[in-house]
């Protein structure tokens, strides 16, 4: 199976069966070891501040967290041998788990669509570290975050 193949599926795999990113609406949208991408859409049931109709912060670190989850578990996929089966590939990237999250917001959570996006800054054997951004469909920087995740 190539590497494409396998992002596809994990890809797949993030979008249809992690229940609280389902409930949230997250869906990876972009998936390689340069760049992460994953979306959501507003709706009620995402409103932290109720009169000021503002996204919940903890929402904001879940999508920051899962952009920058999404970027580590591929460039731990780029540095398998490439006969790597899908269960070698699905065994290393279960252990991979985050260690450590900063979120920084920058302003109110407003829009109707939110887009986190994640970069690599370091990618060792056992941490890796990332950093991420969020955008709302104006372009907008909601919040910035840089996450550090155990890889090995």
């Amino acid at each position: 199976m190539t590497r494409s193949a396998i992002i596809e599926q994990i890809s797949a795999f993030m979008n249809e069966k992690i229940p609280f990113q389902k409930d949230l609406g997250i869906e990876v949208t972009q998936f390689n070891s340069q760049q992460s991408e994953v979306r959501f859409h507003w709706k009620e049931s995402l409103i932290g501040n109720s009169p000021m109709q503002i996204l919940h912060g903890g929402v904001t670190a879940t999508a920051l967290d899962t952009a920058g989850g999404v970027v580590i578990m591929a460039s731990v996929i780029d540095k398998l041998s490439d006969d790597a089966s899908l269960e070698k590939v699905v065994e290393r990237i279960s252990r991979c788990g985050t260690i450590d999250l900063r979120v920084d917001y920058v302003r109110p959570g407003r829009g109707q669509e939110f887009i986190a996006t994640a970069t690599i800054i370091r990618s060792g054997n056992k941490v890796a570290v990332a950093r991420m951004e969020m955008h709302n469909e104006d372009g907008m920087l909601i919040a910035f975050g840089t996450g550090t995740y155990i890889v090995g």
